[in-house]
């Protein structure tokens, strides 16, 4: 599965706007978002459909679905979750 390209990318680029608004993720480049100085976020493209890869333990990348906007908003609320309980942290 290879990393997703500008063209894959722009089919997402609603998903990617709501990411943008997560005040703890910075994206280094499009579709590729840091926490901190740690890879967090990217995106792959299949003929199956569009897939993130995002880093919610902390050490792992799980690999998640995004093909329908149910897929993307499943996405973004963990997300949400996990950057919730890092700021709980101290």
């Amino acid at each position: 599965m290879k990393h997703a390209g500008p063209d894959a990318l722009q089919t997402l680029a609603p998903l990617l706007e709501r990411i943008r608004r997560c005040a703890l993720l910075v994206e280094k480049r499009v579709g590729i978002f840091y926490l901190k100085s740690k890879a967090f976020l990217h995106f792959h493209e299949d003929p199956s459909g569009m897939f993130a890869d995002v880093r919610l333990d902390g050490a792992d990348f799980s690999r998640f679905r995004v093909k329908t906007k149910e897929e993307q908003t499943a996405l973004v609320q963990r997300i949400h979750k996990h950057l919730s309980s890092l700021k709980l942290q101290p």
